[in-house]
């Protein structure tokens, strides 16, 4: 017979927000008892490998495994076995358990793909086989109450070593057979396997319980009668995540991992445990969509420059130069967008690939991890964390450092740059940008509301007449704010000096930073900008001209109003008298011949107005981003580029954890109300260590987080099937448009249905905690982490302060009924402030300020692969410890075996095809001690 490994197919399956997600199955406790050894001082370390053999087929399948249990007499088993909802398993396929003892846990003895499972494995393979038994899906379905037990048999079939039972039970059902609050679906089921173990009095299976307890071993009796180890189909209560969310979250998530466990609680009870991860298409979808209006912005860019008109020859071989960089750095944008568009396969980006020129805008290895627990007493609770590698540019590299260093260094060599440029702060520069895009947001809607302005008077409507009229002077009015700006005056007087035959009659005499300090200070002064070369006012130049032009519109608008007003009036005294003569329908044709006629002018004058205004702002701001541009090419491109990228990486994983967050949240009240009322807070616990390359990665991962301020969100409900979020904006202001069904559109408060923009509040910690921090902390320097640290802590409890003032004391009970916030944001201050080593504290009391303020909770180291695991595993386990009363002697057997068998460790196998965490013995001394994988799980892997 064939033997080959095989998971689940990726393309088959579907990501199951916990609705549907429980029929995949329900994680049972296996026990052994009074086992034998081959030989007497032998203890076993065992565990139970699960094959397919499917009815088509000869073929049979090693699907998955429990965790080792070591050295017991008893071995009670954790992990549970799952099988998606796509997995083609009928009540024909057959299933095979095998029994093996584990001799050297540091071969990899769980996964071995090669060695057909009737063989014994050979000695050097660290594993020898026990036992093994077979049975039918549907043996088990017809079985009296859904149970069946089997023997144990060693390869021959011939001595009898021990019994399995196994058993069918719905998710749900509560310790003592009372069914929770959930209903059962009959159709399509799908079965998760898991497997009570239990020995024959002289069986070969042998071992020495090294943890049960005689409570836990009642416990496990009692257990091993009653409930089982497959699953039915179910769905959960309403509120907790029901089926409609299930297309729009489908529609984002993908091929779903998951993995059942079952742990004892302190009080001898049992919780039930689902961990699952999924990868999601925005990885891909984001980037493509954020490049997309890069194109679209730089192409604009280039457009104003070249609009610029005549400029002197020092001026315009400026601007050639700048427009052929920036036409080169277009065609690089251009040709990334249509690689990623050729992309198929898997909707991640894997370790593997970081520094592939081609996927840098991609975020490394971005998955959901969520926890769902399901206790005896206690409500159901689930857990979410966003795993990704720390956003950062890793094909450009890090010799000279990340962003926060670059644009430092960059931004202090702009200052002294020579005479050929003028020097603009960087708010100057954004302000030019802020004013083009209005510039080219309000136009457009003037001139439209004008139009309409001028159907309504030619219709004779006075109420629509009345609308355009309104629209049309909220729009005019934004527009002439837009210019309200000591900028543009100066920026226009710089435009003069710089036209090809102006004449300078005072000498330019440079300026100190004292007198450019008081510039800065006195925003009436004509020009507010730093520069070099001083421009002078040239006495030809009259200032006031733009204040007319500008102010020009508004009179234009007023004298709109004024007839609209007079025509409105008019119309009011005629209505009077409607009643003595019947107008005629010729009559009210020309009276509305009349209304155009009169508006007609004025509207015009209005346009030939704003026209001016706009022709000149935007030369005068393109003028402004030529300079910015000019001082510093090309590595001002080069940091933009970089920026892009680590803003695209880190944007993408943003998007992600809102949207589930928002599923998640459709029906938390508390929630929607702190959403559009204060914003979301977006945690991000950063792993990276502040020596060499890590500390320029952590420099970037830095900058594209705090750029994630410019970031809104907008709900708006979909009007098709494609789901799937839109970006709309520029560099400095995003808009993201997530779609919802309407159904759960309607579930939204109104502030929210009306298109309140939504605003994000990121924050980051970082702690190192691998070897090479251990060199930093003796050898380095370890202030870029404590900065980065202290800067986001005041940024935290600016959102907490924002937070109380705003939300009502009622309105979040899980805000009430935890520990006080205000003291764990004081624990949090002290121990930044503490200077110790590898201090992991700050980042847990920073998840949980995070879970109690009902934040999206971000994991990140290089790859989110390795430590990241050992983290997220971590945080899983210490809330099921703190929240969920996990047995105390369980915490480090539930946190291995959700590091030997749980998700994380597919996420491995994932990125570089290997169930290895990429650690050695050496560099796992240097790690805190609860981020250390069990033994037999890390190795050298290609990373």
């Amino acid at each position: 017979m064939e033997v080959k490994e095989e998971r689940a197919s990726d393309e088959a399956q579907q990501f199951l927000p916990s609705s549907q997600i429980d029929s995949l199955g329900e994680p049972q406790l296996t026990t052994c008892k009074d086992l034998v050894a081959a030989t007497r001082d032998r203890k076993l370390n065992t565990f139970i490998q699960v094959s397919v053999v499917h009815p088509a087929e000869h073929v049979l399948t090693r699907y998955s495994s429990t965790e080792i249990v070591e050295g017991t007499r008893d071995p009670l088993f954790l992990t549970g076995v799952t099988f998606p909802p796509e997995y083609p398993i009928y009540e024909e396929t057959k299933i095979k358990l095998t029994v093996y003892d584990v001799k050297d846990k540091s071969q990899d003895t769980v996964h071995t793909t090669l060695l057909p499972d009737h063989k014994e494995t050979r000695a050097d393979v660290g594993r020898s086989f026990l036992g093994c038994t077979t049975f039918t899906v549907g043996d088990l379905v017809r079985s009296k109450e859904q149970q069946l037990t089997l023997t144990l048999r060693t390869s021959d079939g011939g001595k009898t070593v021990g019994t399995i039972e196994v058993n069918l039970v719905k998710m749900g059902e509560l310790e003592d057979g009372e069914p929770g609050h959930i209903t059962t679906d009959s159709q399509d089921q799908k079965f998760l396997c898991f497997l009570p173990l239990k020995s024959h009095s002289r069986g070969f299976l042998s071992a020495a319980s090294a943890h049960n307890t005689e409570n836990l071993e009642r416990m496990a009796d009692r257990q091993s009668k009653e409930e089982c180890a497959l699953v039915r189909e179910c769905t959960e209560p309403e509120g907790v995540s029901g089926k409609d969310n299930l297309p729009s979250l489908n529609a984002v998530l993908k091929n779903p991992i998951c993995k059942l466990y079952r742990f004892p609680t302190s009080d001898n009870k049992w919780m039930r445990i689902r961990e699952q991860m999924a990868e999601t298409i925005l990885s891909f979808h984001v980037p493509k969509e954020l490049i997309n209006l890069h194109i679209k912005e730089d192409m604009r860019r280039n457009q104003e420059l070249k609009d610029l008109g005549e400029l002197a020859p020092h001026w315009d071989n400026m601007r050639k130069s700048v427009i052929a960089h920036c036409d080169q750095m277009l065609s690089m944008y251009q040709d990334t967008l249509a690689e990623l568009g050729k992309h198929t396969g898997s909707s991640f980006k894997s370790s593997c690939s970081k520094g592939e020129k081609t996927l840098e805008f991609i975020p490394i290895n971005l998955h959901l991890q969520r926890m769902h627990v399901h206790g005896p007493r206690l409500k159901d609770a689930q857990y979410d964390v966003i795993t990704v590698g720390a956003p950062a540019a890793h094909f450009q590299g890090f010799k000279n450092g990340g962003l926060r260093k670059l644009l430092s260094k960059f931004e202090a060599e702009r200052r002294n740059t020579g005479y050929q440029c003028i020097y603009y702060s960087p708010e100057n520069t954004a302000k030019a940008k802020e004013v083009l895009s209005n510039i080219n947001h309000l136009q457009p809607l003037i001139s439209s509301h004008a139009d309409l302005l001028l159907n309504s008077a030619s219709q004779r409507s006075p109420d629509s007449l009345k609308n355009s009229l309104k629209m049309l002077s909220e729009k005019t009015e934004l527009f002439v704010h837009a210019f309200k700006d000591q900028l543009v005056r100066s920026a226009l007087l710089a435009l003069y000096t710089a036209r090809p035959g102006c004449v300078l009659k005072k000498p330019a005499v440079p300026r100190n930073s004292a007198e450019e300090g008081d510039d800065l200070k006195h925003q009436d002064h004509p020009s507010q900008v730093k520069r070099q070369d001083s421009i002078p006012h040239h006495s030809e130049y009259d200032e006031e001209e733009w204040d007319r032009v500008w102010a020009n519109v508004g009179k234009s608008l007023n004298c709109v109003i004024a007839m609209v007003d007079k025509l409105l009036e008019k119309d009011n005294s005629s209505n009077i008298k409607e009643g003595e003569i019947d107008p005629s329908a010729a009559d009210c044709k020309h009276a509305g011949s009349d209304w155009y006629e009169q508006l007609y002018p004025l509207v015009i004058t209005l346009k030939d107005c704003m026209g001016e205004v706009v022709t000149r702002a935007k030369q005068s701001m393109a003028f402004v981003l030529l300079q910015e541009l000019a001082c510093g090419l090309p590595q001002c491109l080069m940091l933009t580029l970089r920026r892009d990228i680590v803003f695209s990486q880190a944007l993408a994983g943003l998007v992600c954890g809102f949207i589930i967050k928002l599923h998640t949240c459709l029906h938390d009240q508390g929630f929607l109300q702190q959403l559009h009322t204060v914003g979301l807070l977006v945690q991000y616990e950063g792993l990276l260590s502040t020596y060499s390359e890590e500390a320029g990665m952590l420099e970037d991962m830095a900058v594209g987080i705090s750029d994630l301020q410019k970031v809104m969100f907008k709900v708006i409900e979909a009007k098709s099937e494609d789901f799937l979020p839109i970006i709309t904006g520029r560099r400095e202001h995003y808009v993201i448009e997530v779609q919802l069904p309407a159904k759960m559109f309607e579930l939204l408060p109104q502030e929210i249905k009306e298109g309140k923009l939504l605003r994000m509040y990121p924050v980051l910690f970082n702690v190192g905690i691998n070897e090479q921090q251990t060199l930093a902390e003796r050898f380095g320097d370890t202030t870029l982490q404590e900065n980065i640290n202290q800067e986001n802590l005041e940024l935290l409890k600016e959102y907490y302060n924002l937070f109380t003032e705003k939300m009502p004391p009622d309105c979040l009970p899980h805000f009430q009924e935890q520990n006080d916030l205000k003291g764990l944001l004081e624990n949090l201050h002290q121990n930044i402030q503490a200077k110790k080593r590898k201090n992991v504290e700050i980042m847990w009391l920073a998840a949980t300020i995070c879970r109690k303020l009902n934040g999206v909770r971000f994991t990140c180291c290089k790859s989110a692969k390795d430590r990241t695991s050992m983290s997220v595993t971590l945080e899983q386990c210490s809330i099921l410890r703190d929240e969920h009363q996990l047995h105390k002697d369980f915490f480090i057997r539930a946190l291995d075996c959700m590091r030997r068998e749980g998700c994380r460790i597919e996420n491995v196998l994932k990125n570089v095809k290997c169930r290895k965490y990429a650690f050695n013995m050496i560099q796992l001394m240097a790690f805190p001690k609860y981020y250390r994988p069990p033994e037999g799980t890390y190795g050298k892997t290609d990373t």
